[in-house]
């Protein structure tokens, strides 16, 4: 009897002991994603493939919400580009892509992830933020993008791109990579024929290939949802694999304004200016910089009635910081700026003379942004 119940004592442990490791090994699976990243696939000829990472899943996913955008001006196809559908109400569906896309243009065409062609309603863009929303019926709309969250993702992360790169022909082609990079702060110009670097732009960066086309279109991350959009390419010829995307959260904290179509309040110092590198302008403003001062933006002149004609801003001063944040030029003065709304007050710390001083600046209203 005592030899029966000591075997039957150590099955019970061999259970236990085997209980416990199945449940490690599938704590372990699931927890390093060797379980739910992994896709079994059966060749025709019997032979069985382990693919691991496969994005698979998420691209159907999210593919159904994806549109190639087409712009007509004077009946011509003046520009492409790609879109989402990130929502429905009871009769529309609503279309988030870049205004580059559509800038200028007459007519937009959406053709859905299913090959239907349709008209779509230009709500409302704006060129700093670089948005645009679209809307059209609700029976058109094949499927809605799930919005994520790029707070959540990390440097190294899987992320994926659904687009129409280079026009109808390659609509839906899907490019993955990693999230390369997050808050990286990029000169960008306003308007399609612009050289100049206008504004800065916080915006996410990747190594997944987005090409002429793909602007517009969603970042996706692992799980299909949309953390980004795609705007921005660097396309110097000794620079490869860096593509850049608007963080999901900044795009959907001006969409109600844009689907309303209302014009971006962006609030303005009241001056005109230029960067201190421009010596050329400056010289012809008849203003000197000193030889030390190497960044910031000059004061050319102030406008009558705004908040700087009543600060102690005056012509020939050089901002070098708004509410204790570096001013280097003037991208870098708007996108301090637009961090406000008209009616705020801000401090601006400037050089007059070799000296540093400081004023406050109660801000001002201007639907078409500068200064």
């Amino acid at each position: 009897m005592k030899n029966q119940s000591k075997s039957t004592k150590n099955f019970l442990y061999i259970i236990l002991g085997l209980a416990i490791g199945v449940l490690l090994v599938l704590m372990i699976l699931k927890y390093t994603n060797l379980l739910t990243n992994t896709s079994i696939i059966k060749t025709n000829n019997g032979k069985t493939i382990v693919e691991k990472n496969s994005i698979s899943d998420a691209v159907d996913k999210a593919k159904g919400a994806v549109v190639m955008i087409e712009g007509y001006k004077n009946g011509e196809l003046a520009s492409t580009g790609t879109g989402f559908v990130y929502k429905t109400d009871a009769t529309y569906g609503y279309i988030m892509t870049n205004e580059h896309v559509i800038d200028g243009t007459e007519k937009i065409t959406v053709i859905m992830s299913n090959d239907e062609e349709v008209e779509a309603t230009l709500l409302g863009g704006d060129q700093y933020l670089d948005l645009a929303v679209l809307r059209i019926a609700k029976n058109k709309v094949v499927d809605v993008m799930e919005v994520g969250d790029s707070n959540s993702i990390s440097v190294g992360d899987t992320v994926f791109t659904i687009g129409s790169p280079m026009g109808y022909e390659y609509r839906g082609t899907v490019t993955s990579g990693i999230l390369s990079g997050k808050d990286r702060m990029v000169s960008v110009s306003i308007g399609n024929n612009s050289n100049t670097e206008d504004y800065v732009m916080k915006v996410l960066q990747t190594d997944a290939a987005i090409n002429p086309g793909n602007s517009g279109g969603p970042l996706l991350n692992i799980n299909g949802e949309v953390i980004g959009i795609n705007s921005l390419k660097l396309v110097e010829e000794e620079i490869e694999g860096m593509g850049f995307a608007i963080p999901i959260e900044y795009a959907m904290s001006h969409v109600d304004s844009l689907e309303q179509k209302k014009s971006i309040d962006w609030p303005v110092l009241g001056i005109s200016m230029l960067n201190v590198k421009d010596t050329a302008s400056l010289y012809r403003n008849n203003i000197n910089i000193p030889a030390n001062i190497k960044s910031g933006v000059v004061v050319i002149s102030i406008t009558e009635n705004s908040g700087a004609s009543k600060s102690d801003l005056r012509a020939g001063d050089i901002i070098i910081e708004m509410n204790g944040e570096k001013v280097e030029n003037i991208a870098y003065l708007r996108y301090e700026l637009y961090k406000y709304t008209p009616g705020e007050t801000i401090e601006v710390s400037y050089i007059r003379d070799n000296k540093e001083h400081k004023t406050k600046v109660t801000l001002s209203k201007n639907v078409n942004p500068g200064s």
